[in-house]
C-alpha cells in the first residue's frame, strides 16, 4: 500500500511564516510603509535622509534597549526620561560653575546610577508595582533637578569641549557615531542576553518569577540592577543627544518620547508579560518607527495629528501583544507591571 503523504510534515512557505509572527507582520508594514513613502515622496529615497532617518532613531534606539533589558523581566522604566534629562543638565550646570567638565560628566553618571539603584530597590524590596515605582520616581526626579540642580529649562553644552560635541555629531569611516552608538550597544545587549548568567536570569525571571526565586536566583538584586543598567543607559542616550544639538532641553520630560520608547519595545515583538524578546526585536520597531515618523514629517503632518498616529499605532501594539501573550495565572494575580 502506498504511503500517504504526510501533510502535517510540510514546513510553512516562508511568507507563511513571516504573517504568523509579530515580528513578521511588523517587518511587512515596516517594508509597506518604505515603499509608499518612496513612491509618494522622492525625497524619501535620497541616501541623505535615509541616513538622516537611521540616525534621528539611533536615540530612541538606545533608549529602546534599556527598556528591553527591563520589560523582558517583567517590568518597566517611565522614569528614564527624568533621569537622562536631569543628570545631563546637572552636569553641564557643575561645568559651567568651575567643575572640570570630565569631573562634572562623572558626577552626572554617579546621579543617573543613584537614581537607578534607588528605584530598583523600591521595586525589589519595597514589593511597589514598577509602573507606579518608576511613574513617581521619574515626577521626583524631575522635581528635585528644576528646584535645587537648575531653573533654565535649556542647558547648552559649555564651551571648548569639541571632543564631548564628536559623539553626536562626529563621524566613524562615514558613518555618524550616533548610529556607531547604537550598533555597539545593540552588540553588547546581544551577548548580555543570550551569552551570559544575567542575560538568562532575566529571561526567567520575566518568564516565571516564583520559580526563579525558589530556584535561588538573586532575584531581588538581579531588579535592582536592571534599573541601574537601565538609568545609566539613559544617561549615555543623553549625552549622545546633548551632543548632537549642543544642548539638553528638560521640556523632554513633559513630551511623549516615553510613549514612543514602549511603541519601538511592543511594536517590535517584545511583550509587556515579559520573558521573551531580543535585540532584533528592538532593532525592528526601532525602524518601523523611524520610517513612521520620518514619513510623517516630510509630508508635514502636523504634531498632533502624528501623536494621534503614534497612540492608535501603540494600542494596537498592546493590544496585539495581549492575544499573542495572554496574561498567565500569576501576572493576573500581582498586575502586569
Amino acid at each position: 500500500m502506498a504511503a500517504l503523504p504526510a501533510a502535517s510534515g510540510r514546513r510553512p512557505r516562508p511568507l507563511a511564516r513571516l504573517v504568523r509572527s509579530q515580528e513578521g507582520i511588523v517587518f511587512l508594514l515596516a517594508l509597506a510603509a518604505f515603499v509608499a513613502f518612496s513612491l509618494a515622496m522622492p525625497a524619501f529615497l535620497t541616501p541623505g535622509n535615509l541616513l538622516a532617518l537611521v540616525r534621528s532613531v539611533s536615540i530612541l534606539g538606545i533608549l529602546a534597549l534599556a527598556m528591553a533589558l527591563v520589560v523582558i523581566a517583567r517590568g518597566i522604566d517611565v522614569s528614564m526620561i527624568a533621569v537622562m534629562v536631569v543628570s545631563v543638565s546637572w552636569a553641564f550646570v557643575l561645568a559651567r560653575s568651575g567643575y572640570d567638565f570630565e569631573v562634572a560628566l562623572l558626577v552626572g553618571a554617579g546621579f543617573a546610577l543613584a537614581c537607578g539603584i534607588a528605584i530598583g530597590a523600591l521595586v525589589a524590596f519595597g514589593d511597589v508595582p514598577p509602573i507606579f515605582a518608576t511613574l513617581a520616581a521619574g515626577s521626583v526626579i524631575y522635581g528635585l533637578g528644576r528646584t535645587v540642580f537648575f531653573q533654565l529649562e535649556m542647558q547648552n553644552v559649555p564651551p571648548g569641549q569639541d571632543w564631548f560635541l564628536f559623539l553626536g555629531q562626529g563621524r566613524i569611516l562615514g558613518v555618524p557615531v550616533t548610529i556607531v552608538a547604537f550598533g555597539v550597544l545593540c552588540l553588547v545587549l546581544h551577548v548580555v542576553l543570550s551569552r551570559t548568567r544575567f542575560g538568562w536570569t532575566l529571561y526567567a525571571m520575566g518568564n516565571n518569577p516564583g520559580a526563579a526565586k525558589v530556584t535561588g536566583a538573586p532575584f531581588r538584586p538581579m531588579v535592582v540592577a536592571q534599573y541601574a543598567i537601565s538609568s545609566s543607559v539613559a544617561y549615555v542616550a543623553g549625552l549622545i543627544l546633548a551632543s548632537s544639538a549642543s544642548a539638553i532641553n528638560a521640556r523632554l520630560f513633559n513630551s511623549t518620547m516615553i510613549y514612543d520608547i514602549l511603541l519601538v519595545v511592543v511594536l517590535g515583538g517584545i511583550g509587556l508579560n515579559g520573558g521573551h524578546g531580543s535585540v532584533r526585536n528592538v532593532i525592528l520597531g526601532t525602524l518601523f518607527v523611524g520610517i513612521l515618523l520620518n514619513g510623517m514629517t516630510i509630508l508635514n503632518i502636523p504634531f498632533t495629528v502624528q501623536n494621534l498616529v503614534k497612540g492608535l499605532v501603540l494600542l494596537a501594539a498592546i493590544v496585539a501583544d495581549s492575544i499573542v501573550n495572554p496574561r498567565d495565572e500569576q501576572t493576573g494575580q500581582q498586575g502586569d507591571l
